[in-house]
């Protein structure tokens, strides 16, 4: 097994076999005859002759291979030109469950007040068809929730990709990936699936991720993923890809070789992701190398709060600074009930931007019922004692907005300009942020 850092996400990595290296941009582009979105465009133009069909595939192509070199790039562009109103979104996160049968201590579910609940199709729906008019290459379809626990998860993938939305991708912690399930998936259409799963043992599995209302086994989750593939396999379909990650604590970093043996033979990649700190302080490094830090950081005159991270091949990196974040050019965060927040990192919409559903307007309502549920110790509940209520760091006015105005309104502009000029600790949201692409580098020992 060699170990390759990511290039898109700093500090996570790539485990791979001596042989075979997965490439997804590649992948869709050499499989896009099979891209539904491509599929349902020559079905809506039916006299198309051959030459015609080959021009529409290159163009489908050309769209693709632009939107991922545009993920870099346009973030880039935009600071340095000045000139925010020349981009639109690449990709849309949209909430379409809130809710999780799982409680990992990992997640800042368990320490901010997350609803349980799911997106409608009549919201669904608007946001696609804004998408489409701003013709956003990418959507991925959850946030803090499983989207699993979605019924119409489905027929919402269905949607996107028949209106021609290139990419839709889900993060799913496979709890629920049942046959029926799997199959509708791979009909809906959906590009990539994300396999969250920390662990390279039962026994790191279980404790990483215990459930809310049932016992989540390893071996269950285990099954559910290698049947995913045989299904596809027997179905002799492409898509969805595959792709399973680990986030790298100092249990899970112990077990990364164990991880890659259970997936690399039932999916197209296994990664290891960095913790992020989201409320639980848990430990990402030994004892070892939290000492080897300590005298870095007392010999440099450095804080001890000092931001770092320790890579999947055990070099620690150690924050020198701020940087903008690309993600303000990239995406904009949705959730389930048409609040829209900066960043996919800002857990529990505490910087709402805007809202583009009235159904937002109960947000108070529905924290205060989860709220006495968790102090009732009601079913469900009994792992949430230390979530509490989020906090408000913006708070715009309660009218409906478009996506249009929020994307190109001054309180996100305003922020974007901040952090330009590297004033990031201006915005409370950002000061904190454990994103790992929003900092500055440098390994210890250089």
């Amino acid at each position: 097994m060699k170990i390759e850092n990511q290039n898109l996400i700093q500090g996570s990595s790539y485990l791979r076999g001596d042989e075979y290296q997965f490439d997804r941009v590649k992948f869709m582009i050499d499989n896009m005859s099979e891209n539904l979105a491509f599929v349902q465009y020559l079905k809506s133009n039916k006299n198309f002759n051959k030459i015609e069909k080959l021009e529409a595939l290159e163009d489908f192509k050309k769209r693709f291979q632009v939107y991922r070199t545009n993920w870099k790039s346009n973030p880039i562009n935009a600071y340095k030109d000045n000139n925010f109103e020349n981009y639109l979104p690449l990709c849309l996160d949209i909430e379409t469950a809130s809710i999780c049968d799982l409680a990992c201590p990992h997640c800042f579910r368990e320490y901010i007040i997350t609803p349980d609940k799911i997106m409608n199709f009549e919201l669904f729906k608007k946001i696609i068809d804004t998408a489409v008019k701003w013709k956003v290459p990418s959507i991925k379809l959850n946030w803090r929730g499983e989207p699993l626990l979605n019924p119409k998860l489905s027929k919402f993938i269905y949607y996107a990709k028949s209106n021609g939305i290139l990419e839709v991708s889900i993060n799913t912690n496979a709890t629920n990936l049942d046959e029926k399930k799997s199959n509708e998936l791979i009909d809906s259409g959906l590009d990539l699936i994300i396999y969250s799963f920390d662990g390279g043992t039962k026994k790191t599995y279980e404790k990483m991720r215990p459930s809310r209302f049932k016992n989540n086994k390893f071996e269950d989750v285990l099954k559910n993923i290698r049947q995913f593939n045989e299904i596809k396999k027997q179905r002799m379909k492409k898509f969805p890809i595959t792709k399973i990650q680990m986030v790298l604590t100092n249990e899970t970093r112990k077990e990364i070789n164990n991880f890659y043996d259970l997936f690399s033979n039932c999916v197209d990649d296994v990664t290891v992701t960095q913790y992020t700190e989201r409320g639980g302080n848990l430990d990402s490094i030994n004892t070892d190398k939290r000492n080897k830090l300590t005298n870095y950081l007392n010999k440099n005159n450095l804080d001890d709060n000092t931001n770092f991270y320790v890579g999947a091949d055990d070099e620690i990196y150690v924050s020198s600074g701020r940087k903008p974040c690309e993600q303000l050019f990239q995406r904009l965060m949705i959730t389930f009930d048409g609040r829209v927040a900066m960043c996919c990192h800002d857990w529990g919409a505490q910087h709402c931007l805007g809202f583009i559903d009235k159904r937002s307007f109960e947000i108070d309502k529905t924290v205060k019922e989860l709220e006495k549920n968790i102090k009732d110790k009601k079913k469900g509940f009994e792992l949430l004692a230390n979530a509490k209520k989020p906090k408000k760091f913006n708070e715009p006015d309660q009218k409906i907005c478009s996506l249009e105005n929020i994307w190109n309104g001054n309180e996100l502009n305003n922020i974007r300009k901040l952090h330009q000029l590297k004033k990031l600790d201006q915005i409370k949201i950002c000061k904190n942020c454990d994103f790992k692409d929003t900092y500055e580098w440098k390994k210890i020992g250089e």
